[in-house]
């Protein structure tokens, strides 16, 4: 596992892995000329992404590793908050500033005042959790619920039903005769489940897509049904009830796989076929074909994504698309079950990697949607004083961005930065360390949306004087103390750590020397293939798929899924999906995301305020204003506009995104998690008026 910098003179083609916030986890292709990556692409060691990788990592990924925006040296904030003037200092400076900042904190309200607020920024074990966590628990500070912020919701909504037993890998479509894809924007955020669905249909197999916007895969479908955002509830039920008057229940399957299907039943029968029309905005017909397609199915696929969630009743639309192969005995055999959650196949043992021993049980923890109030609420008895950004861009992505700002900008609030390249959340930092990319340090990889593990080996040393997370949190331990072995872990040890190294795909060798020129599928501990209700049990307290959660009753009153709508305020539903340029926030510096981002709006809703394609608009409503360029879009349903998450600020006029507009105080109806698509919204031509004027 050696990091030595190749010869400047030298060209090299080496195995590297995607680390990004995707469910598909691609192995790479790296092309090296001396110091510098020339080239990105996909690589056949990972059988299911199978030498295919999204356009926006072949383009963008060279630079964000070598570009203008990457971070290269520590640095000290010399103006205000967010006007990006820094200074380069040096590391030993750097730490002393942090540890100075840290301990006033501490000093003034104790260890609870430190916030790390961090995310999802890469996907591998080590720098997306190891000694950070450690860290921070040892040094006692606030702990954070960061599942509410994207996907938890869909995480608890699966595991109501299933526990944490893992759902069908995607390359078992394959064997289907009916592929429902629901709230999944496959191309932009799934790609590799595209290769699963051409080859199932050309054995025959039919394609439903659900989804408020006619993405690329519904030109290939079926049947398409535009639902309205957040229905997707009221659709599930209609098609239960109606499967259920035909007697296309599996009664065997449900007495001895199924726990309260009568219960979940009593709520799904308030729902016809006629209501689901009216509500979803479908046509009665649409939903019969479906009903008809799923009582004939053999096999039937069911692929959700996080689009779902991002409403209020967003748990509940989950939970009833995933009940409907439970009902109809869609498990149990190759090609039937729902595509999701396979990557809990993997052997991670995270409590021993992230030192879950060093809890204290009394420290508080926080909702990650709720840090900016906290931030600002200087009355609170334990006061947020210090905090520390990484692995996440919070400016970019958190709901109601203009109180984020607010709260990163507050004078007494002392803030740490780390980071590959400059974002907007680091403009506000007092202090930026600046981080290693993947491509510069030793990881081993677990996806969430299949099956494979992955290790990588540093492609590149690190840039400048970048460091890689778990060097950086090394260093910040020793200041503080820690120099016990658990802080101060090798990364092979860490990669130890990460996985149980007793999983028979791993055969008899520590998980860091696994290879890096293939992945590993991981199957049962028998080498069985993972199929729900054969092979794999439902790992719920029953046993049995449970249609009716006890603990989501006590919790939320959603102990089954029902349809919970918020009130419309103004004429335009936005939604914020994943974007063609970014992986979320990811590579928004890069060129691809430069200029203004686009809005897409149906023709009759353009027509009816007077704008025409290409215009400059302002969409806004009470939290701010934001500009787009106007894409005219049949695309788009009447009433219901579309914008791309991960936009940065200087994408608009007014210096805010959509998420500005995109409301912090409406919850989901399980996991508390933050509603994207509950953002209502007016459009209208921009004249040019900044939104702090």
């Amino acid at each position: 596992m050696s990091s030595q910098r190749p010869s400047s003179a030298l060209t090299q083609v080496l195995p590297s892995v995607c680390p990004l916030d995707c469910p598909d986890t691609c192995s790479l292709t790296v092309e090296v000329t001396g110091d510098q990556i020339t080239s990105v692409r996909g690589s056949d060691a990972n059988p299911f992404t199978a030498g295919v990788v999204c356009n926006k990592v072949t383009r963008a990924y060279p630079d964000f590793v070598h570009g203008p925006a990457r971070l290269t040296h520590p640095l000290r904030r010399v103006g205000p908050r967010g006007s990006d003037q820094f200074e380069r200092i040096s590391w030993d400076a750097a730490l002393d500033l942090v540890v100075a900042g840290f301990r006033a904190a501490i000093d003034a309200h104790g260890a609870q005042s430190i916030l790390p607020l961090n995310y999802a920024g890469p996907h591998g074990e080590l720098a997306g959790g190891s000694l950070d966590r450690r860290f921070f628990y040892r040094l006692g500070a606030t702990r954070m619920n960061r599942g509410p912020l994207c996907g938890g919701v869909r995480s608890l909504a699966y595991e109501s039903l299933y526990g944490n037993a893992p759902g069908m890998p995607p390359e078992q479509a394959q064997h289907a005769d009916l592929i429902v894809v629901w709230g999944n924007n496959v191309t932009v955020s799934n790609l590799h489940l595209t290769r699963i669905v051409k080859a199932a249909r050309a054995k025959g197999a039919r394609l439903v897509v659900i989804d408020p916007k006619r993405i690329k895969i519904a030109q290939q479908a079926d049947l398409y049904l535009q639902v309205k955002p957040g229905t997707d509830v009221v659709l599930a039920h209609a098609l239960a009830t109606e499967l259920e008057r035909r007697g296309a229940f599996d009664a065997e399957f449900i007495a001895q796989w199924v726990h309260a299907a009568e219960a979940y039943m009593a709520e799904a029968r308030r729902y016809s076929i006629e209501d689901a029309a009216e509500i979803c905005g479908l046509e009665a017909r649409d939903i019969l074909q479906l009903a008809d397609w799923m009582q004939a199915a053999e096999r039937l696929a069911t692929s959700t994504g996080n689009g779902m969630e991002r409403g209020r009743s967003g748990g509940s639309g989950l939970r009833a698309a995933m009940a409907l192969n439970a009902l109809l005995g869609q498990h149990g055999r190759l090609g039937a079950g729902v595509v999701a959650k396979s990557g809990l196949a993997s052997p991670k043992t995270r409590a021993r990697l992230q030192g879950d021993h060093l809890i204290d049980p009394d420290t508080r923890v926080v909702n990650i949607l709720d840090v900016a109030r906290l931030m600002l609420d200087r009355n609170q008895p334990t006061p947020i004083n210090a905090v520390m950004i990484y692995n996440h861009n919070p400016v970019a992505t958190h709901p109601d961005q203009a109180r984020m700002i607010a709260a990163l900008s507050q004078p007494e609030m002392f803030t740490v930065g780390c980071d590959v390249v400059m974002t907007d959340s680091m403009a506000y930092c007092d202090v930026i360390l600046p981080a290693a990319t993947h491509f510069e340090h030793d990881e081993i990889f677990a996806a969430y949306g299949q099956n494979y593990v992955q290790r990588a080996e540093p492609v590149i040393a690190p840039v400048g004087e970048s460091l890689p997370n778990t060097e950086i949190f090394r260093r910040l331990a020793a200041r503080f103390g820690y120099t016990e072995a658990a802080h101060q872990a090798s990364d092979v040890q860490l990669m130890d750590d990460a996985m149980d190294a007793s999983h028979p795909q791993f055969e008899g060798r520590p998980p860091s020397q696994m290879p890096t020129d293939h992945a590993l599928e991981m199957q049962n501990s028998d080498g069985a293939a993972l199929i729900l209700c054969d092979t794999v049990t439902p790992d719920t307290e029953t046993g049995r798929i449970e249609l009716f959660s006890a603990a989501l009753e006590v919790e939320t009153g959603f102990g089954v899924p029902r349809f919970d709508p918020v009130p419309q305020d103004l004429p335009l539903v936005l939604i914020t999906p994943s974007s063609d340029k970014r992986i979320n926030a990811t590579f928004g510096s890069a060129p691809l995301s430069a200029g203004p981002e686009s809005i897409e709006v149906h023709p009759e809703d353009a027509a009816v305020r007077g704008l025409e394609e290409g215009d400059t608009v302002e969409v806004a409503n009470a939290r701010g204003a934001v500009t787009f360029r106007l894409k005219l879009s049949d695309a788009m349903q009447r009433g219901v506009v579309y914008a791309p998450k991960g936009t940065w600020r200087i994408s608009s006029e007014t210096g805010l995104t959509a998420n500005a507009l995109i409301p912090v105080e409406v919850r989901t109806d399980i996991g508390d998690g933050a509603c994207y698509n509950e953002t209502f919204v007016e459009l209208r031509a921009y004249g040019g008026r900044h939104a702090a004027e």
